[in-house]
């Protein structure tokens, strides 16, 4: 089964690092096929033959072990990615695909929280399943919804991926 493991919150800034070049290496001593990874920010591709969340628990072990560090960790198969893509909410008015974003969260969120989740500012939002939508026209750093505290607000905490990423990913994973 190919998937995608997403980290959360590494290569941002001076700490929390991770060179993708080691991370490879000590995931395919694990044991995994045809690891690849897509920029510093934590895209993992890979191969495994385990089920997801023994997968993304292998993956938080080796990385604490590793490099010392207790990284969040997401995963996906390849074709849930695909249908990540598919969903697509918000295509039809995203016009600068840097702008649009998916958060991938663990688990769904509770229904009843994201019934009462605020009213968009300044752009878009949709949750589809264990996905967020975010479309922010006026980008990531000037949105008054990026600034939000979506991991309070949905009561689970994901890890957020640019369209041009997923789509990328997307394709890693086929």
């Amino acid at each position: 089964m190919r998937y995608v493991a997403l980290l959360r919150g590494i290569n941002l800034g001076p700490s929390r690092r991770i060179p993708m070049p080691r991370l490879r290496e000590v995931l395919t001593d694990r044991g995994y096929g045809s690891v690849r990874t897509l920029i510093a920010s934590g895209n993992v591709v890979l191969d495994s033959e385990v089920a997801e969340d023994e997968l993304r628990r292998d993956l938080v072990t080796a990385i604490e072990e590793e490099f010392g560090l207790d990284v969040p960790v997401v995963v996906r198969s390849g074709e849930e990615l695909t249908a990540v893509l598919a969903e697509d909410p918000f295509g039809d008015v995203a016009t600068d695909t840097s702008r649009y974003s998916v958060t991938f969260l663990p688990t769904v969120p509770d229904a009843d929280r994201v019934a009462v989740l605020p009213p968009a500012e300044g752009g878009s939002y949709a949750v589809r399943g264990r996905e967020l939508y975010l479309w922010l026209p006026d980008g990531m750093g000037v949105s008054a919804m990026a600034k939000w505290p979506w991991d309070r607000l949905l009561g689970v905490a994901g890890t957020n991926r640019n369209w041009n990423t997923v789509t990328k990913l997307a394709e890693l994973a086929r």
